[in-house]
């Protein structure tokens, strides 16, 4: 107990310690993790010897994973990408395997081993990938999207490979010792090569069955408990269960959750489900990759380096000579391109069950076995290093390609709104629906022409350009909108369209106070902060909870509003550029009489409202005594 305690607590520090500081970097949390598991196995020996043990827990995270995003995709959307999973995940996978099946063959391996070791390192790490997919902001990418394709192609795929390993058995290996598997349960020990792979098939079908007929039930006589514990139990128990049946038939656990998740995400509990089980997802998935980095042998690198990082090298130069060609077949082109053959040139996780398979059915000597869970890790450690690469040359393209032209502007409107976000989406409605014409300007291709289709007209552009500004009619327009989100951009634009015209009335939308007083330096007319109206439109509503009328949480509405507007005005002449506030004496001074004469306007605000009590029950019906006098709060208006 106490040995569990402290391994726990090395691998909760390391992850700690490692993680935050590896994204600050910008090399992403997976490569902290990994790292994190080198420095404490190979490098400083902080736990012990049982890595395989910790990693047949930590590979619930993959599980879970998988289980996860099979709930995102029903049965509907994997036939629409049909095509992508046929053909272009098809292609890569047999393609892959042939072309290490040959190299496997001229480096002296039988042609059953080499097609094995094929398929094994044919397959990608769905964990990593994804992972860094998600945290990069590149799922939604043409790149990342045909990634995911070939990634469920291949998790698809484990299903034959895992029936296909026990006919490729060699006679000359002996196998496995049976204690290793001492204590396991298992369907298929003993079983001749066509009865392992009936076995496979029929808990495959079993799985399906069970959640189309079996889960439905047994989650509506769990509901009837009313105790949140209990889904959450339950969650655990489907994929802890499948996980154990794949288990006691050789097939990965994580394809069995996956395909248990895609026949569960039409049911009425997905979300639930999703709730339930995604704390426990990433937790899992850390430590797995935690496990990867600490089981990697240093001492076979140690003792053949040149040989390892060869194969490591090799192996994700062969996958990238297959997918580079299959990415621009597929269509893709520039960084989608570059991100498709990257972000799969490596092995996966299901390699290593794959390879613990092969040995236990005779079909990869131990030897062999332990130089591909060395090139598996190893290819995988590389990643993360691979994708801050696409980075750096996505970052060259974009430098290196031409800027777009902005679009040609052929009638000037009274009104320019730079930036057509939440906050400029809003200001053009309310212009246009009110009569006035507006130019609407965005630097964001799609952003424009998704408004387009919703039939509002915009121009691609970036405002901060003085020829974009001068095409937009900025030497006639009375009112400009500065609404983008980059403050740094905002401002620009707000000094250069006060230097050029004194006249033009200039409303920006401001982040926090501080860009409040840089943008009123700038020369701004009217700045609105993004959460100010609604913060004190929900502080009117506490006050109506409370007790007070509708009226009296009007009039303090109404007063907070003057008194800011008058504070701000007051501070920002004190405000200086580049001193943080809380070092600025005498603003602060000022902050804290202002914040004493806030209270005291508020509260005399109130007391003029009890004095019109009539008043306010004759206009709203409830006065703040008859509210007081009810055992419940008072109703907020309709909102």
């Amino acid at each position: 107990m106490e040995a569990a305690l402290l391994q726990a607590t090395i691998f909760l520090a390391a992850a700690v310690l490692a993680v935050p500081v590896a994204t600050r970097l910008g090399l992403g949390s997976v490569l902290g993790y990994l790292l994190a598991g080198i420095a404490i196995g190979p490098a400083f020996g902080l736990i012990g010897d049982d890595i395989e043990g910790l990693r047949h827990v930590a590979e619930f995270g993959v599980v879970m994973m998988l289980f996860l995003i099979g709930l995102e995709l029903d049965p509907r959307a994997l036939w629409e990408m049909r095509r992508k999973l046929i053909g272009l995940g098809g292609a890569q996978i047999v393609l892959s395997a042939a072309a290490i099946t040959w190299i496997g063959t001229l480096l002296g391996l039988a042609a059953q081993t080499a097609l094995a070791v094929g398929l094994v390192l044919a397959l990608s790490s769905t964990a990593i990938v994804l992972q860094t997919l998600d945290e990069k902001g590149l799922m939604r990418t043409g790149g990342g999207r045909s990634v995911f394709s070939v990634l469920l192609s291949q998790d698809i795929a484990v299903i034959p490979m895992l029936a296909l390993l026990p006919l490729l058995a060699l006679p000359f290996i002996a196998p496995q010792a049976a204690e290793e598997d001492h204590g396991t349960m298992s369907l298929v020990e003993g079983l001749p090569a066509w009865g392992v792979t009936l076995v496979t098939l029929a808990a495959v079908g079993a799985v399906i069955l069970a959640g189309v007929y079996l889960i439905r039930p047994a989650f509506l006589f769990i509901d009837r408990a009313r105790l949140r514990e209990m889904y959450t139990a339950f969650a655990l128990l489907i994929v802890v269960g499948i996980a154990t049946l794949m288990n006691m038939v050789g097939l990965s656990p994580a394809l069995g959750t996956f395909l248990a998740g895609v026949v569960l995400a039409n049911s009425e509990f997905k979300h639930e489900l999703e709730s339930d089980i995604e704390p426990f997802k990433g937790m899992l998935l850390g430590l797995f990759f935690i496990t990867v980095g600490a089981g990697i042998d240093f001492g076979l690198i140690a003792a053949e380096p040149v040989r390892m990082v060869a194969l490591a090298l090799g192996l994700m130069a062969v996958k990238a000579a297959v997918l580079a060609p299959l990415g621009l077949l597929a269509g893709l082109r520039g960084r989608d391109a570059v991100l498709f053959t990257l972000a799969l040139a490596q092995a996966g996780e299901f390699g290593f069950v794959l390879v613990a398979f092969g040995v236990q059915q005779t079909v990869l000597p131990t030897a062999l076995a332990d130089t591909l869970l060395v090139v598996i890790a190893l290819s995988m450690l590389l990643t993360p290093l691979f994708f801050i690469a696409y980075e750096m040359i996505a970052r060259r393209l974009a430098a290196a390609a031409p800027e777009p032209k902005p679009d040609a502007m052929d009638e000037a409107a009274p009104v320019i709104i730079a930036g057509i976000g939440r906050f400029g989406q809003i200001v053009n409605r309310l212009a246009q629906g009110s009569g006035f014409k507006v130019t609407v300007l965005d630097s964001s291709m799609e952003t424009v022409q998704l408004m387009r289709r919703f039939g509002f007209r915009g121009f691609f552009g970036d405002p901060t350009r003085p020829d974009v500004l001068a095409a937009a009619g900025l030497a006639k327009a009375k009112v400009l909108v500065v609404g983008m989100g980059d403050r740094d951009a905002a401002l620009r634009l707000t000094r250069y369209a006060r230097a050029q015209r004194p006249d033009l009335h200039i409303v920006a939308r401001a982040r926090d106070r501080v860009h409040v007083y840089e943008l009123f330096a700038a020369g701004a007319d009217d700045i609105v902060r993004e959460t100010f109206d609604s913060s004190l439109r929900a502080g009117r509503y506490v006050l109506e909870a409370m007790g007070l009328s509708d009226y009296e949480a009007a009039e303090a509405e109404r007063a907070f509003y003057a008194f800011d507007r008058k504070a701000l005005r007051e501070l920002a002449e004190l405000w200086r550029p580049g001193v943080p506030v809380s070092q600025n004496a005498p603003y602060m001074e000022r902050v804290h009489a202002l914040n004493a004469d806030l209270e005291a306007a508020l509260v005399s605000t109130l007391d003029e409202g009890d004095d019109g009590d009539a008043r306010a029950d004759t206009r709203r019906g409830r006065g703040h005594r008859a509210a007081a006098s009810r055992s419940g709060p008072a109703k907020p208006p309709a909102r």
